[in-house]
C-alpha cells in the first residue's frame, strides 16, 4: 500500500528542520510515544537504529527505525519495522514564499501476514489517517507550541 500525504507549515525550513531533527521532540507530536531509545549507530545518521515505543489506549507497540538517508534539510528517508509490518518512509521539506515550509511524505507499507494484508486492504483510509494526524500535530507544535505529551 502507498500514499503520500503533504502539509504546509507556517514556519521557515529551518525552524521546521530543528524541530523535526530532535528525538526530544519526538513526544511532543507523535501521540503515544512512551519511548526513543537509540539502538545503533549516531542518531540520525543513515544506518543508525532507534527502537519506539507507544501505547494506544490498551495496545503497545514497539518499532525499530532504521535511518536509509539524512540529507536534511531537503529530504529524511527511514524504515520503521514492527510484527508484521515494514514501513517505508521518504520525506521531503520544501522552502515556499514568505517563510513556509511545504513537508511531503511518501509511505509505503509491506504487510507479512494475510490478515494485515487484508486490512491494509480494506482499510488504507485508515494508515492516511494516522500519518496526516501526525503531521497536524507536528504543524501545531512548529506553529503554536501546542505539545500531544501535555493531553
Amino acid at each position: 500500500m502507498k500514499y503520500t500525504t503533504e502539509i504546509i507549515i507556517n514556519a521557515p525550513r529551518a525552524e521546521v528542520i530543528e524541530k523535526m531533527d530532535s528525538v526530544e521532540n519526538l513526544k511532543h507530536w507523535q501521540h503515544g510515544l512512551l519511548e526513543a531509545k537509540p539502538l545503533s549507530g549516531e542518531v540520525g545518521k543513515e544506518g543508525s537504529t532507534m527502537r519506539l515505543k507507544y501505547k494506544f489506549g490498551k495496545r503497545d507497540m514497539e518499532m525499530i527505525e532504521t535511518v536509509l538517508k539524512n540529507n536534511l534539510p531537503e529530504e529524511f528517508h527511514a524504515t520503521y519495522d514492527t510484527k508484521g509490518v515494514h514501513n517505508i518512509q521518504k520525506n521531503f521539506f520544501e522552502e515556499l514564499p514568505k517563510g513556509k515550509t511545504k513537508w511531503i511524505s511518501h509511505s509505503e507499507f509491506q504487510f507479512s501476514s494475510l490478515a494485515l494484508k487484508v486490512m491494509g486492504f480494506l482499510m488504507p483510509g485508515a494508515f492516511k489517517k494516522q500519518s496526516k494526524k501526525y503531521m497536524e500535530d507536528f504543524k501545531n507544535f512548529v506553529e503554536q507550541g501546542k505539545s500531544v505529551a501535555e493531553q
